[in-house]
């Protein structure tokens, strides 16, 4: 509940802090708030051109697939890499002035939420242009966005707070994130690896398979995502979330000194 009480009592500093992270994004580019559409384009033309030849893939309209891999996985990526360094990148006004610290990581997952929705007008566009067309399904988009953001906050609150004591973090989480996307079905299909074995598993326990896979169900198949495997996301964002939390606010002591 103190969460709560301090973020409403600090409301005005939250939205000031996503408006700046929302502007500050792109500050000083020449096309702004477009690069919010050209990074992930460019990301699939690559993969679009190459992964096919290299991998065989027989995925029906894999450009399409791609995309929607794709945009929720720079969603991700984006707020790990601006979250870790979130509290470091405020040193000053930690050292001057009390707020609660907490603030900085969520003001980063609201604005790449604001930012996802905005990229989500590239999935809209390839779906209809592709002829895969629109369903009612995806009212459950926010739900899928919800999740996804629950297990990024909660990562960040830990990654945040740990890099102010271990610099080298950054570095460490950019490795792992790079390993996480070729265990991640972002490039391919998971029915791929239906034989089961350590792969097959490694691919189940890893809530960001359930994520992908829940925004190529709702664009792409236009079915209801597995609520068994949503259900087991949102336990497993909701214990992140709690322990990350919990960490945040036990290391947030020493911020000041240590920054």
């Amino acid at each position: 509940m103190r969460l709560f009480n301090d973020l409403y009592a600090y409301r005005e500093l939250l939205k000031t802090n996503v408006k700046k992270e929302i502007r500050g994004r792109y500050k000083g580019s020449f096309l702004g708030v477009l690069w919010s559409f050209i990074n992930p384009l460019l990301q699939v033309l690559v993969y679009a051109i190459v992964f096919p030849y290299i991998m065989r893939n027989t995925v029906d309209n894999y450009l399409i697939f791609l995309v929607v891999g794709i945009i929720p996985w720079t969603f991700f990526t984006t707020c790990i890499n601006q979250g870790i360094a979130s509290i470091r990148a405020n040193a000053g006004i930690i050292k001057k002035v009390y707020f609660p610290r907490e603030i900085l990581p969520i003001s980063v997952v609201l604005s790449g939420i604001v930012n996802f929705f905005i990229s989500c007008l590239i999935i809209l566009l390839f779906v209809v242009l592709g002829g895969v067309g629109i369903s009612w399904h995806l009212v459950l988009l926010p739900v899928i966005v919800f999740l996804q953001s629950m297990l990024t906050l909660g990562l960040d609150f830990i990654l945040s707070a740990v890099n102010v004591y271990i610099k080298d973090t950054e570095y460490i989480v950019q490795f792992i994130l790079n390993m996480l996307f070729y265990g991640t079905p972002i490039l391919f299909d998971t029915s791929q690896f239906n034989g089961g074995g350590i792969i097959q598993l490694l691919f189940k326990i890893n809530p960001l398979t359930t994520i992908i896979n829940s925004y190529r169900d709702i664009f792409i198949y236009h079915r209801m995502p597995d609520t068994n495997m949503l259900l087991y996301v949102f336990v497993v964002s909701v214990v992140v979330l709690v322990l990350g939390y919990f960490i945040f606010k036990r290391l947030e002591c020493n911020f000041a000194e240590e920054v």
